[in-house]
C-alpha cells in the first residue's frame, strides 16, 4: 500500500496503459469465488436433471456478475489505499455470504442469497459514486452504472421479503437490469475502454477457477470409487478434457477485443467478449460435474441419460462459445478455428443423442477425443507454413 488514503484513479487510456497484472488483493478476492463455484457445482451434483441444471444456471449468473462488477471497476479505477481495501473486504464478505446461501439457494436460503447479492451491489455502487466524484471525465459512465445497478439492487432487496414465485420474477428483472445497464452507457465507454492486458488476465483467472472444478471433480470421483481399469481410464479422459479446454482457450487469449474496439470505435466487441464468457464458464463448470457423474457411475452399465447429456451438453456449450469468440475476432480471429469449434459442438451433441447404450468410459472417451482433435488442429494450423499461406488465420 503506497498511500494511507487516496482517491480512485483512472487506470486506462492509451497513454497510461503499461503492462498490468492482477494485484494480490484481486487474487485474494478471487478465493471467495473458488468457494462459490464449488458450491454451485455441489448443487448440480445433488440434482443432475434439466430442472437442476436450470437452477444451477439461475444461481450462477448473479455469482458471475458479482465477480464481473468488481473486476470491471478495478480494471478502470483501482487504487491501493485503505479505503479501497476496506471496500473490497466488504465485497468479500457479501460474496462469502452469497456462497453460503447457494446451497438451497432456490428454497429456504433464497432470502439470504438475495440480500447478499443486493449488499454486494450496494458496495459496488458506493465505489462508482466515489470514482465519479474524483474523476470528472468518468462521471457520466459512473453515474449511469451506479443508477442502473441501484435499480437492480432494489429489486433484489425487495425479493428477499417476497415468497416464490414472485421472488424469482424480481430476481429475473433485477439481473436483466444489471446485464443491460452497460449497454445504456455505450457512448461513454468508448473513451474508457478496459485495460488491454489486465482484463484478459482477469477473465483467464476466472476461467482457471472453473477449470479447477473439473480437476476437483476427477479427484473426488476417483477417491469415492473402487479403483478398476475403467475408472482409471475414465479419470485420465476427464483430465484430458480439462487440459484440452485450457489449451484451446489460453492459446487464443489476448487483448485483441479491446484493441479492436479502440481501432474500430466500437464498444460491441468488448461486450461480445464479456457476455460470451458466461456460457463458456457455465459450460466448463457443468462439464466438471459431468465428469464426476461419469466417474461415480457403475462402469459396467450404460451411463444415465442425465449424466450423458450433462457432460456432452456442457462441453458443447463451451465449444459453441469459443466458436463465436473466434468468428467475431473477439479472441484470435480465425474462421477455420471457429468452424472446428462449432463442428465439435455438433459432434458432442451427436454423442449425447446416439450414445444411449454406451458405457461411461466410452462416453467420456469419445468426448475426450473430440477435445484432443481441437488441440491437434490448432497445433497443425499454427505451423509457420500454414500462417503464411492461409488467408483465414
Amino acid at each position: 500500500m503506497k498511500n494511507f488514503l487516496q482517491p480512485p484513479r483512472l487506470r486506462i487510456g492509451e497513454d497510461s496503459e503499461e503492462h498490468r497484472h492482477a494485484t494480490w488483493l484481486e487474487l485474494f478476492y478471487d478465493l471467495v469465488f473458488v468457494v462459490a463455484v464449488s458450491q454451485l457445482a455441489h448443487n448440480l451434483e445433488e440434482d443432475v436433471s434439466l430442472s437442476g441444471y436450470l437452477g444451477f444456471v439461475f444461481l450462477f449468473i448473479p455469482v458471475w456478475w458479482s465477480w464481473i462488477g468488481t473486476t470491471m471497476y478495478a480494471n478502470r479505477f483501482d487504487s491501493d489505499d485503505i479505503g479501497r481495501r476496506l471496500l473490497v473486504a466488504l465485497q468479500m464478505l457479501t460474496a462469502a455470504a452469497l456462497a453460503v446461501n447457494i446451497h438451497h439457494g432456490l428454497d429456504e436460503n433464497a432470502p439470504g442469497f438475495a440480500l447478499s447479492y443486493a449488499l454486494g451491489r450496494a458496495v459496488l455502487i458506493v465505489e462508482y459514486i466515489r470514482a465519479g466524484i474524483h474523476i470528472p471525465s468518468a462521471r457520466p459512465l459512473t453515474t449511469r452504472y451506479a443508477t442502473g445497478f441501484a435499480i437492480a439492487a432494489v429489486f433484489w432487496l425487495i425479493s428477499a421479503f417476497v415468497s416464490a414465485p414472485w421472488r424469482f420474477v424480481l430476481w429475473s428483472v433485477g439481473i436483466i437490469i444489471d446485464l443491460v445497464t452497460p449497454f445504456t452507457a455505450t457512448k461513454f465507454q468508448l473513451n474508457l475502454l478496459p485495460h488491454a492486458s489486465h482484463l484478459p488476465e482477469r477473465f483467464g483467472l476466472f476461467t482457471i477457477i472453473v477449470l479447477g472444478e473439473a480437476i476437483i471433480a476427477v479427484v473426488d470421483g476417483v477417491s469415492e470409487q473402487k479403483w478398476d481399469v475403467f475408472s482409471v481410464i475414465a479419470a485420465v479422459f476427464g483430465l484430458v478434457i480439462a487440459f484440452s479446454l485450457w489449451w484451446v482457450y489460453f492459446d487464443n487469449l489476448g487483448g485483441t477485443p479491446i484493441q479492436k474496439a479502440r481501432a474500430e470505435g466500437k464498444v460491441s466487441t468488448v461486450a461480445t467478449w464479456l457476455y460470451t464468457h458466461l456460457p463458456l464458464v457455465i459450460g466448463i463448470a457443468g462439464a466438471g460435474v459431468g465428469v464426476e457423474e461419469v466417474l461415480l457411475s457403475e462402469q459396467t452399465v450404460a451411463l444415465s441419460d442425465a449424466g450423458r447429456w450433462l457432460l456432452c451438453g456442457s462441453i458443447a456449450l463451451c465449444y459453441l462459445a469459443l466458436g463465436i469468440l473466434h468468428r467475431l475476432g473477439v479472441i484470435r480471429y480465425c474462421k477455420i478455428r471457429s468452424k472446428y469449434r462449432v463442428g465439435t459442438t455438433v459432434a458432442v451433441i451427436a454423442i449425447a443423442i446416439f450414445g444411449k447404450d454406451l458405457l461411461p468410459v466410452a462416453v467420456i472417451g469419445f468426448v475426450a477425443v473430440t477435445c484432443v482433435i481441437q488441440v491437434v488442429q490448432d497445433l497443425y494450423q499454427s505451423r509457420p507454413t500454414t500462417r503464411l499461406v492461409d488467408p483465414e488465420i
